[in-house]
């Protein structure tokens, strides 16, 4: 499972920013006619969370969790700011899942 946070963790960063930069982008666009940042930003925000879906498929199965928790966070990288407190809570949780397994095994 620890193999499998890290990407997840930075996936997790890299497009909670993006989203940011994007919807600055979309301000400009929308608001002042300014379209130049939207366009540059908008592919590779798309492939980036693609790249996240996957790491969150990885970590996931890893850790078997259910359906609708791993959905949850694969839509946690659509909401700005939302994918940084994810990141948080999904850390805690391997953690803590990390250290009972390890408890177990001891």
């Amino acid at each position: 499972m620890e193999s499998a946070l890290k990407p997840f963790r930075v996936l997790a960063y890299v497009v909670g920013c993006m989203l940011l930069v994007l919807c600055v982008g979309m301000v400009l666009r929308y608001g002042f006619g300014e379209a130049s940042l939207s366009k540059v930003i908008a592919p590779i925000h798309g492939g980036l969370y693609m790249l996240y879906l996957v790491a969150v498929m990885n970590l996931g199965m890893k850790a078997r969790w259910a359906w609708p928790y791993m959905l949850g966070v694969m839509l946690g990288g659509t909401v700005p700011f939302l994918s940084f407190y994810v990141e948080r809570r999904v850390t805690r949780r391997v953690a803590t899942a990390t250290a009972g397994q390890a408890a177990a095994e001891a």
